[in-house]
């Protein structure tokens, strides 16, 4: 089992949603900002780092959104959802494009299998009038 974390950051009814690289695994689906948690850091740790590395941006990590888990044909994993805020803009240095969509938005774009539940969540929870 794989402990991924991933953030939804929010600003008004839009929130952030980024795509994998063309030559990594589920290659240019859409996800979450986030990644794999290292040997020896928390959840929270994990984000913080990822969001860094990843986006360029400082998060504040909130409680948890959703918990999933997923099985992949190569392997299973439990993916934590976190509320998360930032005053800074996400710049591109891994992903291959970054967008702030509503969750009206959400059936335009191809997601990574395991965020099917949490993205089912978001369009329940927070209505296209909202905002």
């Amino acid at each position: 089992m794989l402990d991924v974390v991933a953030a939804l950051i929010r600003r008004g009814n839009r929130f952030l949603i980024c795509q994998r690289p063309a030559h990594k695994s589920q290659g240019l689906l859409w996800e979450f900002p986030g990644g794999k948690v290292e040997p020896g850091e928390s959840l929270e740790q994990a984000l913080i780092r990822e969001c860094r590395e990843e986006l360029k941006i400082r998060i504040a990590v909130g409680e948890v959104f959703m918990r999933v888990e997923h099985r992949y044909p190569d392997m299973t994993v439990r993916l934590t959802l976190f509320w998360a805020q930032t005053e800074e803009e996400p710049q591109l240095s891994e992903h291959e494009d970054l967008r702030w969509i509503t969750p009206a938005e959400i059936p335009s774009y191809r997601f990574c299998p395991a965020d099917l539940a949490i993205l089912r969540k978001i369009e329940r929870e927070f209505p296209a009038s909202e905002g």
